[in-house]
């Protein structure tokens, strides 16, 4: 399945791009299903949704948002994405707090992905493969998405959902992250990646012909879209575009 390929001049307007996206899919299935089930993942892309989704008009209330991955640390700790989103989202709109769903990471790693795959069964009952409104991914310097790492046993994992990691080759090495029969089995699926340093990476996950495709080019929902939103200077290795 071809990826759709959002190009914006600079990552403001990628960033406002996104968010209009994101929210109009929203209230979409809000108005459909009664609610909007999304997962969400850190770095720059926490910063473009904490940035312009407030400024959006939507029932936040309705809102389900889980974690695509997230690193095995404390609630206070810099590296945490919960935390993120938590001052820079939930608390802004005033999102009730039990609309987010953390990590628990008092828990061992291993504990933790059971107890995390515990609490998407409490929005999804019944579904063997929780079918997510939306994922919104990032895409590492090395090809990587959520914590699925180029050359990764985990890439292979074809039944469980949500795992441990405790080998992450980029620190912190403790994380829980979903897996592919998951993350394909969303509605859609989200990229957004800026810079000129990203170029390179993202040519090679949009148009190579990879045997062993990188993990981010693996992300091919089944029944449900893909979107990639891209600056310029990302953009510019394609030669479609």
């Amino acid at each position: 399945m071809a990826a759709r390929i959002v190009i914006g001049e600079t990552d403001t307007e990628v960033a406002s791009t996104l968010c209009d996206f994101v929210v109009d899919k929203a209230n979409k299935a809000i108005k459909e299903n009664g609610q909007f089930t999304v997962g969400v993942s850190g770095g720059s892309l926490a910063k473009f949704l904490c940035k312009g989704l407030p400024k959006n008009t939507t029932d936040w209330s309705k809102w389900r948002i889980f974690f695509c991955d997230e690193r095995h640390v404390p609630y206070d700790n810099p590296e945490c994405t919960y935390q993120i989103y938590l001052s820079g989202l939930v608390r802004k709109v005033n999102m009730a707090e039990s609309n987010i769903f953390p990590i628990n990471p008092d828990l061992t790693v291993e504990e933790a992905a059971n107890d995390y795959l515990k609490k998407i069964r409490t929005v999804f009952p019944g579904d063997s493969i929780p079918r997510f409104d939306m994922l919104l991914l990032g895409m590492g310097p090395d090809g990587h998405t959520c914590s699925l790492f180029p050359g990764h046993p985990l890439l292979q994992e074809s039944s469980k959902i949500v795992v441990p990691i405790s080998d992450s080759p980029k620190p912190p090495p403790s994380r829980v992250t979903m897996t592919y029969p998951i993350i394909n089995n969303c509605a859609c699926a989200v990229f957004a990646s800026c810079g000129a340093s990203k170029a390179e990476m993202v040519q090679r996950v949009l148009e190579g012909n990879e045997k062993s495709p990188l993990p981010a080019a693996r992300v091919q929902p089944t029944n449900g879209e893909l979107v990639w939103f891209l600056d310029k200077a990302a953009a510019a290795n394609l030669k479609a575009h």
